[in-house]
């Protein structure tokens, strides 16, 4: 089997702040189609939202379940968390104070789907 097209798909009740809010991460922009809106980035889909009118945030980290999770890599973190928190982004969990060489910070979107900032410590 070859896969030539693959896209993650967040259901939400609120539509359009989901794909705004995803385009504004990504720096994208939405193509709404009734009750699927796609979220373009240089023209290609990125990532999607289906309307789900039902949609319960997962409660993370004990999800029931949880549904999604993105890592993203970011290379500044502080800019990184003014942007999604100015999208309407709600901080989870800070970073942990650790030795690894890593970090990361839990953040939900606006229909609750959890998703990271991680980042490289610097020596």
């Amino acid at each position: 089997m070859e896969i030539k097209h693959q896209i993650v798909v967040f259901d939400a009740a609120d539509l359009g702040a989901e794909s705004r809010f995803w385009a504004g991460v990504l720096g994208g922009t939405v193509d709404p189609d009734d009750d699927w809106h796609t979220v373009l980035v240089d023209s290609k889909p990125r990532v999607a939202v289906q309307l789900a009118p039902d949609h319960v945030p997962p409660d993370w980290p004990h999800g029931s379940p949880q549904q999604i999770h993105l890592d993203l890599w970011v290379d500044d973190i502080e800019a990184a968390h003014k942007e999604v928190m100015s999208l309407g982004a709600t901080l989870l969990q800070p970073a942990a104070d650790n030795d690894g060489p890593d970090s990361f910070q839990v953040y939900a979107d606006p229909a609750g789907h959890p998703f990271c900032l991680c980042w490289i410590r610097k020596a």
